[in-house]
């Protein structure tokens, strides 16, 4: 069968797979995947951590080169989402452009990255409601809270999608104005002694280690790329993703350019290493510069926004989740059943359901174990997501410059369909080799545990490739249809 004939074949979708239509605008699309990133947890966790173990007072920089590459990669990403249009999205795009095998690996590599980022983030929300409710007087175990989000979680990710996308707005506007509020407090006492633009010069951004600095910036942004996951429920897709994916890049970005450079400012470039390393937890930084620069009802504010914003992003990787377990299902990639949505609230509810067992056996397996939720089933789970998630956006953007030399007739122009792809794969590449290699220092486990978990993306990936082979077997004309358009 040629490449040719299969472009034309006709999707194979009905009522009872078919996702909720329209549902979503640019906003709503934004305000997910900026919750999936966790703006708040970034500020308050990534940068600070990025400062200590990478290039200190230089993590601003390492924001900016993260968002230019992005900035390359959303080129491709968005002119490819113009012509995909399909809730697989990573695992689509790869189909369409590297054939079906590469698609079908590309399916568990995202299925087992945004279950494990999801399933992470439970260890972080535990331990931090903890903390929070601890101040009032009520000491339960940490895992009491994350199997509280999980039964809401469960309930909202059961129901219509626009729903969800309610609740993360609410979220996200109250964390961006705290932080923003610190931010403007910062500029206007001029910070510690006086604002500096070098955390932006390249002595500072390749002080240290730059390379570590670049993962922990990299993983700040881990979310944003799941705009394309939502086309078959946006309106207007191929004009809503694109929109959306840029938005959520260049306000990403522009946050954590903006908050971290305050952060220095805040402390000093001289004096930030040192007043980082000689604090308990790092993630007290941002709250005890709340403290200094606006007052303790800011540091209580953004504590509780802090355990929102975790749950924030617990609902939108849950989304995520479901998605892909619903399009692989509709694929014959997973059991049928998967592919076919809620009667009512045309939501993926067998992903839902599915993937809520899943977190709630696992996060189960740590508590029994007696495993730190942070030091552990956060730190671990969440980096093997961000290898993995950054590795299919590699695949993703070499994806697309085969994707329009197989189909000529709809270039989207030299600099959009191979340049800026081929660009931002190299790249993409570059960090991928960068996380493997600090990968101990990322986990803070041991070298075996360290690359034991590495070994998941490469597993997930192979039982990927043997879910395609079986599918080509049993049924080549829907093998042919892997990541084709279901709206």
């Amino acid at each position: 069968m040629s490449y040719e004939h299969i472009e034309t074949l006709p999707p194979l979708a009905s009522a009872a797979n078919q996702l909720r239509k329209g549902a979503l605008g640019v906003g709503a699309v934004t305000f997910f995947v900026i919750s999936a990133a966790g703006p708040l947890v970034a500020i308050a966790g990534g940068a600070p951590l990025g400062m200590l173990l990478g290039n200190g007072a230089g993590m601003p920089g390492s924001y900016l080169i993260t968002v230019v590459i992005l900035l390359l990669f959303a080129v491709g990403y968005c002119s490819l989402a113009r012509h995909v249009v399909n809730a697989g999205a990573f695992y689509a795009f790869a189909a369409r452009g590297l054939g079906g095998m590469a698609g079908g690996a590309s399916s568990m590599v995202a299925l087992i990255g945004y279950n494990t980022m999801q399933i992470g983030l439970y260890g972080m929300f535990g331990a931090a409601a903890q903390a929070l409710f601890q101040q009032a007087g009520f000491n339960l175990p940490w895992w009491v809270y994350s199997y509280v989000a999980m039964a809401s979680i469960a309930v909202l990710g059961y129901r219509q999608v626009d729903l969800s996308a309610k609740v993360l707005t609410l979220l996200v506007v109250a964390e961006y104005l705290c932080v923003l509020i610190l931010d403007v407090a910062i500029i206007v006492k001029g910070g510690d002694s006086g604002l500096s633009a070098a955390p932006f010069t390249p002595s500072r951004i390749f002080s240290g280690s730059p390379s570590i600095g670049l993962v922990f910036a990299f993983a700040c942004f881990v979310g944003f790329e799941a705009t394309t996951i939502y086309g078959e429920e946006a309106k207007d897709p191929k004009r809503t993703i694109p929109l959306a994916t840029y938005f959520s890049v260049l306000l990403i970005g522009g946050f954590y350019m903006l908050s971290s450079w305050c952060m220095v400012n805040a402390e000093g470039t001289d004096k930030l290493v040192a007043y980082l390393g000689g604090l308990q937890d790092p993630t007290w930084f941002l709250f005890n510069m709340a403290d200094r620069y606006v007052g303790h009802w800011l540091s209580l504010t953004m504590s509780v926004l802090f355990v929102t914003s975790v749950y924030a992003g617990l609902l939108a990787f849950h989304n995520s989740v479901a998605r892909y377990f619903f399009a692989m299902g509709r694929e014959g990639l997973l059991p049928e059943h998967f592919g076919k949505t809620h009667a009512v609230h045309q939501s993926p509810h067998t992903g839902s359901i599915a993937q809520t067992v899943i977190a709630a056996i696992v996060v189960g397996i740590f508590v029994v174990t007696k495993q730190d939720p942070v030091l552990a089933l956060f730190s671990w789970l969440t980096n093997v997501a961000t290898l993995g998630i950054i590795a299919l956006m590699a695949i993703a953007s070499f994806a697309v410059p085969s994707f329009f030399f197989r189909n000529q007739k709809i270039s989207d122009g030299l600099f959009s369909s191979y340049i800026a792809p081929s660009l931002a794969g190299i790249l993409l590449v570059v960090v991928l080799y960068n996380i493997v290699i600090n990968f101990t220092v990322l986990t803070g486990a041991s070298a075996i545990l360290s690359y034991s978990l590495t070994g998941l993306i490469m597993a997930a990936a192979l039982v990927g490739l043997a879910l395609a082979m079986r599918l080509r077997a049993k049924d080549p004309a829907r093998y042919a249809t892997i990541g084709y358009e279901k709206v």
